[in-house]
């Protein structure tokens, strides 16, 4: 690996969802977005429900995240994560359903458990469409 590239895995428990050397990470944080360079010092992350962005070559692949943990160090970047798929492998139609459904989950929902689940499952859905409208 070059020293102007950065190693990326991003892991569920399931598979390697994506492996290569990239130019740069960009990912949402539960404190917020942060981008990552090569060389950069090391950085650990809790990530929200949301997307991750690798640029490789100039090129954008956007993946959604679903929670996790972000750790860089010595330019090699893990994306530990429940579930991530890349944007054009994700079923919009699909992904849109279940958001229909979490949204109709929440307004009878009449617990705060209940919400919660919702809320979660609202975040999950508008990750998916949210990297599918990326690439």
């Amino acid at each position: 690996m070059s020293e102007k590239k950065i190693h990326i895995k991003i892991i569920t428990p399931e598979k390697i969802v994506y492996e290569d050397d990239v130019d740069s990470v960009i990912a949402q944080g539960v404190k917020g977005s942060f981008g990552i360079l090569p060389n950069h010092i090391p950085f650990m992350s809790a990530l929200d429900i949301d997307t991750a962005k690798v640029i490789k070559n100039g090129e954008e692949i956007t993946f959604s995240i679903m929670g996790g943990a972000f750790q860089f160090k010595g330019n090699d970047a893990i994306i530990l994560t429940e579930a991530a798929e890349r944007g054009n492998d994700i079923d919009t139609a699909r992904a849109k359903l279940a958001k229909e459904r979490a949204e109709a989950q929440l307004s009878s929902a009449k617990t705060q458990r209940d919400i919660k689940i919702a809320n979660a499952a609202i975040a999950r859905a508008m990750a998916r469409l949210k990297a599918a409208s990326k690439n």
